[in-house]
């Protein structure tokens, strides 16, 4: 029993190697063609194996691209609320957020072209594009951000604005800067990173009329 054991430990660990294989592959495939040139032929080409091998692990390009979502926002999300679970004040969440957020874009540049090509690319399993579906409750960096807001209006650090639209300017901004290779070629990340906490700090801070 347990020499069955650790042989069936054995493949399973195999499968998962193979699994993060193709899903590292397919990153790298969304990055250089981008998500509608990026077949599972093109995906195989690059992990130097077979389509067949991975149709034996995803049934298609959209179980792929749904697995590689869920993989690709999980790893982002993990880097962004890790740093700011480290901070006190609502000010030092809300900065560290910021640049949380465009540090992984930095660091982690493949992974967020390729976070960006299946969400304006992709759909669900229902159908529905995923930029469509616009659930905070389901966005759990987008909702972290409001309760950010929420905190710091609550504790007097912020000012009276709507959360919802002061959030999405916020988030508009960040997602801009990896966007939009004029932005990049003319403002270096560290720089829009720290100048776009200053706008935010003086947007939110509290003042002797709220």
């Amino acid at each position: 029993m347990k020499e069955d054991n650790k042989v069936e430990g054995k493949k399973s660990f195999i499968a998962e190697a193979r699994r993060d294989q193709i899903v590292e592959a397919a990153i790298k495939t969304l990055d250089e063609i981008g998500y509608l040139k990026a077949s599972l032929s093109q995906i195989a080409k690059r992990a130097d194996i077979s389509t067949a091998l991975i149709s034996y692990h995803f049934s298609d390009k959209n179980d792929l691209m749904n697995h590689l979502l869920m993989n690709l926002v999980e790893g982002s999300t993990s880097y962004i609320l890790e740093r700011v679970g480290r901070e006190n004040t609502a000010f030092e969440q809300l900065n560290t957020f910021i640049a949380a957020n465009l540090a992984y874009q930095g660091t982690h540049p493949t992974r967020y072209t390729a976070l960006i090509e299946i969400v304006f690319n992709a759909r669900t399993p229902d159908n529905i594009p995923y930029y469509k579906l616009g659930d905070d409750e389901e966005d759990q960096i987008m909702y972290e951000l409001q309760q950010i807001l929420h905190y710091g209006q609550k504790q007097g650090e912020f000012g009276s604005f709507n959360v919802v639209v002061m959030a999405s300017m916020i988030q508009g901004a960040i997602g801009e800067y990896m966007a939009h290779t004029a932005i990049t070629k003319k403002v270096d990340l560290n720089t829009y990173s720290s100048e776009l906490v200053k706008i935010v700090n003086q947007a939110v801070k509290a003042n002797k009329f709220d």
